[in-house]
């Protein structure tokens, strides 16, 4: 709320819409009186032009005009993403014309002639009711991103990750390109919380999930898969650059000192990757996965600290041929 209390009638954008120069200017002059910046259309194109260019917090728009009246000015602005209150302005105020006005779309409805301080205080509700849609929508996005994000970490967590692989590997069949589904897991990591506190150990997986972060590019999508264990998505790369990129961020985290007060160690990590091949047709996310957790316990089995891979054959999502490539001492 605070932030709603924090704006004022000087940052409010009005955008009043009316043919009639008398009326348009009688309706400015009345919002310009309490603060608010007025852009002003004389047609419901023109209007339209505006809010292609601005973004307004509310629009005041007379009903009859010429060429494209109120109604289908309202009928083009509510097939648009973005939503932005309107008020109707107009002579008419039968029933019907205000009824067909509200079924419409329009917020409210204000008949000619009106009181200016009526109007004003009609304008401050749907301000009002603005910032309440607009506290809604970001409180939905914030809990959104709780859902989805791993707050230890900073990553996606595996609620939304599926869904995320799955479209990867359509989007990848469609432009003929890989996809590589890497897991991770911290070696020993039993170590840290035996010798240490478990605020200690947290610190390491915070840690680790930055590490990820920053080795990873904006296209490709990491996540805490539970525990210590990570899973990333490459996409748009062959073989060799998700070998690459193994071997780079199993490099960052055995040579990076976790340290927090007196508590410091020193971690390595086993990583293991499956690829698709191009033109794969079958596998799906969830095959994907389960292949490079078979691969990350091939790089276990091998001794840790190295990366495993498993390319999965063409056309057959269930079986791939093992690739063993031990890392760089």
């Amino acid at each position: 709320m605070a932030e709603a209390q924090s704006i004022t009638a000087a940052d409010r954008k009005i955008l009043v819409v009316d043919d009639d120069p008398d009326s348009l200017e009688i309706v400015s002059e009345a919002l310009r009186w309490e603060g608010y910046k007025i852009t002003t259309a004389a047609s419901g194109a023109e209007a339209l032009d505006f809010i292609k260019r601005e973004k307004f917090d509310l629009i005041v728009l007379d009903v009859n005009m010429p060429g494209m009246n109120g109604l289908e000015t309202l009928r083009d602005l509510r097939q648009q993403e973005r939503y932005v209150s309107v008020v109707f302005i107009s002579g008419n105020s039968s029933t019907e014309a205000v009824i067909e006005g509200l079924d419409m779309g329009a917020d409210d409805y204000i008949a000619k002639p009106f009181d200016p301080l009526e109007m004003l205080a009609r304008v401050r509700t749907q301000l009002r009711i603005k910032d309440l849609n607009d506290q809604l929508r970001d409180a939905n996005e914030k809990l959104k991103e709780l859902v989805d994000i791993d707050d230890l970490t900073g990553l996606f967590n595996m609620r939304s990750v599926y869904q995320r692989l799955d479209f990867e590997l359509e989007r990848a069949r469609r432009f003929n390109r890989q996809v590589a589904v890497v897991m991770m897991d911290m070696d020993f990591f039993k170590s840290v919380n035996d010798g240490h506190d478990h605020l200690f150990g947290s610190f390491v997986l915070t840690e680790v999930g930055g590490i990820v972060r920053k080795n990873i590019r904006n296209i490709d999508i990491g996540a805490r898969y539970g525990g210590d264990e990570f899973l990333i998505v490459l996409t748009e790369l062959n073989k060799d650059g998700a070998q690459i990129f193994c071997e780079r961020l199993r490099k960052a985290i055995s040579t990076k000192l976790f340290k927090s007060g007196a508590d410091e160690i020193h971690l390595t990590a086993s990583l293991g990757f499956a690829i698709t091949a191009i033109g794969d047709k079958g596998t799906d996310a969830k095959t994907l996965v389960r292949t490079a957790d078979n691969a990350l316990y091939e790089a276990k089995r091998a001794g840790r600290n190295c990366v495993r891979s498993i390319e999965m054959a063409p056309g057959d999502s269930s079986s791939g041929t093992s690739g063993q490539t031990p890392a760089a001492s």
